[in-house]
Formats: C-alpha cells, sequence, structure tokens
C-alpha cells in the first residue's frame, strides 16, 4: 500500500520495478494488488489490457483500520492493554506517556 500512497495509482509493473532485488514475479504482485482490491484498500480503472490500481483509503484511514483490528485480536478490544505492553515491553517511555496523557486531556477539552 505504501508504494500507491507514495506514487499514486500504477500498473502492477510499475510496483514490481519498484521492489527491491530480488524482485518477485509479476503474478505474485499480482495476486497480492488484487487481494487489496478485494478487501476495498485498492481499485482499478482499466487500459486496455492493463488495470492501473489507486489506493480507496488513505494512509490515515488504513492505519486507524489496522490499529483497530490489532487492538480487538491481540488485546480483547482493550487499548489499555496495548498501551500496558508497550510499557511492559518499554516501547514507550514515561515522557512520551505523559505526552500522550496531555494530548488526551487536550483533546477532552476541545
Amino acid at each position: 500500500m505504501t508504494c500507491f500512497w507514495q506514487q499514486g495509482p500504477m500498473f502492477i509493473r510499475e510496483v514490481v520495478d519498484m521492489m527491491p532485488d530480488p524482485k518477485p514475479h509479476f503474478n505474485t504482485v499480482a495476486t497480492f494488488v488484487r487481494g487489496l482490491e478485494t478487501k476495498g484498500w485498492l481499485s482499478h480503472e482499466q487500459f486496455g489490457n492493463s488495470f492501473r490500481y489507486s489506493p480507496v483509503v488513505s494512509l490515515q484511514e488504513y492505519r486507524s483500520s489496522y490499529l483497530s483490528r490489532m487492538v480487538d485480536r491481540l488485546f480483547g478490544k482493550s487499548y489499555l492493554g496495548f498501551v500496558s505492553a508497550l510499557v511492559n515491553d518499554e516501547k514507550i517511555s514515561t515522557d512520551e506517556l505523559k505526552s500522550l496523557i496531555d494530548k488526551i486531556e487536550n483533546q477532552k477539552k476541545n
């Protein structure tokens, strides 16, 4: 998805060309891109025998949806459990937590 957000609409060949060596087979990338389209993340328009794919959702919408699904699956829909895991694994500092709390409090005021 990142390549579509960065580059805009692309043909499969362009996606393959952007990938590092060793490049995957064209059909592998095409299957993956069609899967993203089936999930509603991409759409396509036809140019002759080729399809040009473009993102349907923004990076922010994708992140939000992905995070929500991850928290639902891994933390039983508990965002507190998610943040607690970050604290326990030392992936978030005390200063970052304080900043997050300030942000939450400011949003409540607005």
